[in-house]
């Protein structure tokens, strides 16, 4: 698992500055298609309720090998790991973390030392390391290191864990000699803003809303840029939902036959006309025919929204 640390930060595992915006949104969007593939629409439904806070906080006083012990077993249970036990060690590495993925029962996760004594993100790097054991026994997986790790952080927060990935990022203010110097940290592939997103995507999903839980005003932040984007995703045409200007366009394309930002038209024999484009909730392909506004249902994720096609 990555983590980064800004300018200033003193992390031994810091990955270079930090970066914002929505570089990996095809992929986390692909992500999202491929949990709702592996696992239905009533599998992801089964996640509609997210990690609480207390559950994962871990005070100072408590032993650190069984208070580690406590948090993961709530990932376990969390992700419904049959027989999954989870031993947490710690030592210095360069990664977050790190998980040993074999048959089973037992599962192997190393930590990075620094969370010895700063525990705030302890349930934030299980949750990652316990979401590879879950991925690797659904056998769901992308090619190449960094889209498999962007799936892992997408899955983790659209399943109900991955908000304490994203309160993870914060910045603080910190004394060095004389000095006084600002340090950023986060943990994750996703930027903060993606984060956001997939949170977003979920809060709308599910009615799942984790904002009153951040800790991070940076995470916060982060949040509401991300629901930002989430919410184009439903002002897009043919969406009844899109604005004025995506609207004219859309029809203007539609009497050419012309593909847009993300639908393609398609003409049959009969002079039937079908439109294809994204599922708002899981980006899986949906077609219905060109005859004004309508209902219509992904077939994939079962989500219900109006069209004018």
């Amino acid at each position: 698992m990555a983590e980064q640390a800004g300018p200033g930060a003193s992390s031994t595992a810091g990955g270079g500055a930090i970066v914002h915006g929505f570089p990996h949104i095809d992929t986390v969007r692909s992500a999202l298609t491929a949990l709702y593939r592996r696992l239905s629409g009533d599998g992801v439904a089964r996640f509609a309720t997210s990690v609480r806070p207390e559950l994962v906080d871990f005070p100072a006083d408590e032993d650190l090998y069984l208070g580690a012990q406590r948090v993961a077993r709530v990932m376990v249970q969390h992700f419904r790991l049959p027989d999954a036990r989870m031993v947490v060690s710690f030592r210095d590495m360069v990664h977050a973390g790190n998980v040993e993925l074999a048959a089973g029962p037992e599962y192997f996760i190393e930590l990075h030392s620094r969370f010895r004594t700063d525990r705030r993100d302890v349930g934030a790097a299980l949750a990652h390391e316990v979401m590879h054991v879950y991925l690797h026994r659904l056998g769901l997986e992308f090619p190449g290191t960094r889209d498999n790790e962007i799936l892992t952080d997408t899955a983790t927060a659209y399943l109900g864990a991955g908000w304490l990935l994203l309160d993870a990022y914060r910045e603080e203010a910190a004394i060095r000699g004389e000095r006084l110097m600002m340090s950023a940290y986060k943990l994750g592939y996703l930027t903060p803003e993606e984060f956001g997103y997939v949170l977003a995507k979920r809060a709308v999903a599910f009615g799942d809303d984790i904002e009153p839980w951040f800790r991070s005003a940076q995470a916060r932040d982060a949040y509401r840029a991300g629901l930002a984007r989430a919410q184009q995703d439903v002002r897009r045409a043919p969406l009844a939902e899109a604005g004025w200007a995506a609207r004219r366009r859309y029809a203007k394309d539609r009497r050419a036959l012309a593909s847009g930002p993300d639908y393609t038209f398609e003409a049959a024999p009969s002079g039937t006309v079908r439109v294809s484009f994204p599922c708002p909730t899981c980006f899986q392909r949906v077609r219905v025919p060109c005859r004004g506004r309508l209902r219509a249902r992904c077939a994939l994720c079962k989500t219900e929204f109006d069209v004018d096609a």
